[in-house]
């Protein structure tokens, strides 16, 4: 997730994508990092089948030179384009927390 092209990253993992993206969209959590930061905009994902190795993927990212992590955005979205922009929110039936 990131606020703007060139701006803010956010790492994280999630079971349930299109929830997770709406969550910040929404910003739930008002005091999370993502909240705070205005990070609503989806610019990269990975999808993975088993949930132990996604979050080993996620602190490995979480690891890496920001540097890195632009090149890995960039390759996929050279635009930072926010690649939830035509997904159907229905923003209605956001779980409570």
């Amino acid at each position: 997730m990131s606020n703007k092209p060139q701006g803010v990253i956010y790492v994280g993992v999630t079971d349930n994508l299109l929830e997770r993206v709406k969550e910040h969209k929404l910003k739930i959590y008002p005091d999370s990092f993502t909240a705070k930061y205005n990070c609503n905009k989806l610019i990269y994902f990975e999808e993975w089948e088993d949930g132990f190795k996604a979050t080993i993927r996620e602190k490995q990212l979480k690891k890496w030179k920001r540097d890195w992590k632009v090149n890995l955005i960039e390759d996929m979205n050279p635009a930072w384009m926010d690649i939830s922009l035509n997904w159907n929110f229905n923003f209605n039936t956001i779980r409570e927390k």
